[in-house]
């Protein structure tokens, strides 16, 4: 006799190991009907997500390789995800729906929108919390509400425990009541090609990574994440985007190092400093959702930018006239990737010496990143352009200069994108950064009344 299944909706998590939603529709017993639905109002934005759709697509083959190991076939679906699973409802006779809480603004009304429909079908919906390591709402002031500033936000962090990661189921029952497509290609979905190499995806591979990097450099990171020539940074950040590795995974392998190695206890708390950071945004983005589309401190949404679209051009192509920011740029075009050092170096540049919106950098990187990640990449863009929560004031401003010679002291990563750095090819720099400092200033006091 068929028995009804319990539908799991896989988004943003794209694995089979400690994944909650997954885990707890396991423990019920039922049969499990795997979903992933392309929606098209993420697509929509066609420009913007080719690279990041190309690497979901080759984490979806790797997820459905998975679940069809363990027994249950991944369902592919297209179309608006309260409708696809409607129908799904109606199919299978299925009683519950499980999947992982997302945190952006689409996704929560999104969201909001599959809990009615649940209602009206008489669906049990268990929504589970799988995207950080401490759930929005969890890490909260002494006198209530959300923080608002990085360093108590990350000493209250530090207190709370996480829970360790989840076991990989051994075997799932499968539903087999329903058939999906087959996993669509790029031009399948209207999107026409990916103009880079993909990197390798998949849960395996960022399992790998993170085996590595915990093996060689994660005991020196504080002493090596700044210089971009070395690379010594775990290169996880596609592979959290999409869930294919849980930031639990990360935190439990940190902490694994830091209790076998003591003495590399410094070194690898500034790389939990950066999964902390990634729950910050996170948590920020939760509460005051606002910043999606404007200033964390709405003054300076007034702050009136120069937007010079010829100044814009020749960053995002890497033709400032600046080695370390063309070097970066040319990097993100060419890899669809940047070092962290870097992405600071181009964002401070790009709204303080180029008097540009930050918001027009912000646009670029979700275009060009396969890690582009609107909470992160709008916390990382807001932080530079001094609009955000805390540690960067808009007085404060990179000196692209200082920063090559201090992160790239011998030019080693400059020479490797920018080969003319030193030819009487390469431009002339587009704008003195003495001169823009100083009309920086005047613009954000100007804003700030």
């Amino acid at each position: 006799m068929h028995r009804a299944p319990a539908i799991v909706w896989f988004r943003r998590d794209l694995r089979v190991s400690d994944h909650t939603a997954l885990h707890q529709a396991c423990a019920r017993g039922l049969p499990i009907l795997p979903v992933f639905i392309f929606d098209p109002a993420i697509l929509g934005e066609k420009k913007s997500v080719i690279r990041r759709t190309a690497f979901l697509l080759a984490s979806l083959e790797s997820l459905s390789a998975n679940l069809l190991a363990l027994g249950a076939p991944l369902i592919v679906k297209q179309g608006d995800p309260t409708n696809v699973l409607r129908d799904l409802v109606k199919q299978t006779g299925a009683r519950c729906l499980f999947f992982n809480r997302d945190i952006e603004p689409y996704s929560r009304k999104r969201d909001e929108k599959v809990s009615a429909m649940a209602g009206e079908e008489g669906v049990e919906l268990v929504a589970c919390d799988d995207l950080l390591l401490h759930p929005p709402g969890t890490v909260q002031r002494a006198v209530g509400g959300p923080y608002t500033v990085f360093t108590p936000f990350s000493r209250s962090w530090l207190e709370k425990t996480p829970h360790d990661p989840l076991p990989r189921p051994k075997k799932i029952e499968p539903s087999t009541i329903t058939k999906g497509i087959p996993i669509p290609s790029l031009g399948d979905l209207g999107l026409g090609k990916c103009d880079i190499p993909v990197p390798e995806a998949g849960e395996k591979t960022a399992q790998a990574l993170l085996r590595d990097f915990a093996a060689k450099n994660i005991r020196r990171y504080d002493e090596t994440r700044n210089f971009p020539s070395i690379d010594k940074t775990s290169h996880l950040s596609p592979h959290l985007r999409f869930g294919t590795l849980s930031p639990r995974t990360v935190l439990a392998a940190a902490r694994k190092v830091r209790a076998e190695d003591p003495a590399a206890k410094k070194q690898i708390d500034v790389f939990i400093g950066e999964l902390i950071w990634r729950d910050f945004y996170k948590q920020i983005l939760w509460e005051f959702p606002h910043v999606a589309k404007g200033s964390f401190r709405p003054d300076y949404d007034k702050v009136e930018w120069e937007n010079r679209q010829d100044w814009f051009d020749a960053w995002c192509q890497g033709r400032t006239g600046y080695p370390i920011v063309d070097a970066a740029m040319r990097q993100l075009n060419q890899t669809g990737w940047m070092h962290n050092r870097l992405r600071m170096i181009v964002a401070s540049f790009l709204t303080k010496d180029l008097l540009i919106s930050w918001q027009w950098g912000e646009r670029y990187f979700m275009e060009k990143l396969f890690d582009g990640d609107m909470a992160a990449n709008n916390g990382g863009w807001q932080w530079a352009a001094g609009t955000g929560t805390d540690a960067q004031p808009y007085f404060r401003i990179f000196n692209p200069a200082s920063q090559a010679e201090k992160f790239d002291p011998e030019g080693k990563f400059i020479a490797q994108y920018v080969p003319e750095a030193d030819s009487l090819n390469y431009p002339a720099p587009i704008v003195d950064h003495k001169l823009q400092r100083v009309k920086a200033l005047e613009m954000y006091k100007k804003a700030r009344g």
